[in-house]
């Protein structure tokens, strides 16, 4: 008897990486080897020397094959077994390992828009739909657009054991999002991965197309984010620690270095408008949404918790924003003496 193994990994388009798979056949209860692919065909290599090395990192189960098929996500390497340039999971890890005596945990919140063709689902043909408003966490065929594709999604993912914690639909007609968490800044830049990985999947068996464009439809329109929710253990048990991750997000040039690194054409997104904070100013506070970090009302009741970044984008690198956050905030709480 021999299994499935759909290989998946991240590949070096800018300025956003895309997901790419090929699938192995290996025997029945073989372990996941090492595999190679043609870099040339994908950003990662020139043809004279196109080699290069697939390292599977996470595995689950396949839901849309079944039995006893796989997915496996996997690091691109090079020939040499060093980390490809474009290998953000690699820059991921010491960093988790670092402050992992804190327990940082994420939750994201990930937002997607489906297309038909070269219109949002749900947009009339040469026209435009009624306003925002009424679409988000709607109910009935006159304001919800895929609903079939977002349950088969759901579906999907729990059938692979990712943390999936809800769906929900969005502002925008055919956007939606789901959440992913809340488990360690690996766990859910591996999962998130999948679960997108899984959504283009789904999608196309519905002939629709899904992207993670920020601002899929310019104008009056919401656009796409990946808001990250972030809490250490001494955010959970502590209100200060929760002021000194925010501050800690806020000082010097971190906004700017955070920003710049969470998702392209992040300013036709964070305008000031939508819910969002300019990506040029920095500000938190409770319950805001248009502030570029909410800390939650009931965290402030409850005087511990958890922090929401509302500024990363849909098409965000999930391995990029959890370094960057539990880069900042762990070592604002080391250096307010707070862990």
């Amino acid at each position: 008897m021999s299994y499935k193994a759909e290989y998946i990994w991240i590949d070096g388009t800018e300025p956003t990486a895309k997901l790419r798979s090929k699938t192995k056949i290996l025997a029945d209860g073989a372990e996941l080897p090492i595999w190679g692919f043609d870099g040339s065909s994908t950003n990662q290599a020139e043809g004279h020397a196109s080699d290069r090395v697939l390292q599977p990192v996470f595995s689950c189960p396949d839901p849309i094959r079944g039995g006893e098929n796989v997915l496996a996500l996997c690091e691109v390497l090079n020939i040499d077994m060093t980390p490809h340039e474009s290998n953000a999971r690699a820059l991921l890890r010491p960093v988790a390992e670092k402050f992992a005596g804190q327990e940082p945990i994420f939750g994201i919140e990930q937002e997607y828009t489906f297309f038909d063709g070269a219109r949002p689902l749900g947009f009339p043909v040469g026209g435009f739909p009624a306003a925002q408003g009424g679409y988000y966490c709607g109910v009935g065929s006159d304001e919800i657009f895929g609903r079939e594709i977002v349950e088969k999604h759901l579906d999907h993912c729990l059938a692979a054991g990712l943390s999936i914690s809800g769906i929900n639909a969005e502002v925008m007609p055919g956007q939606w999002e789901f959440q992913v968490g809340p488990v360690g800044p690996l766990e859910v830049s591996d999962q998130l991965w999948i679960a997108r990985w899984l959504l283009y999947r789904t999608a196309e068996d519905f002939n629709v197309s899904a992207t993670l464009n920020p601002k899929p439809v310019k104008g009056d329109w919401n656009g796409a984010g990946a808001h990250t929710n972030f809490s250490t253990k001494a955010m959970r048990e502590d209100y200060r620690a929760i002021i000194s991750a925010c501050e800690a997000l806020g000082e010097g040039s971190k906004p700017l270095d955070h920003v710049k690194n969470y998702g392209a054409g992040i300013d036709e997104r964070l305008t000031g408008l939508h819910e969002t904070a300019p990506w040029n100013e920095f500000s938190y506070g409770v319950s805001d949404r248009g502030a570029s970090v909410r800390i939650p009302w009931q965290v402030e009741k409850d005087g511990k918790g958890y922090i929401e970044d509302r500024r990363p984008n849909a098409n965000v690198d999930p391995y990029v924003v959890t370094r960057l956050i539990t880069d900042t905030c762990c070592t604002g709480l080391e250096k307010d003496g707070l862990v």
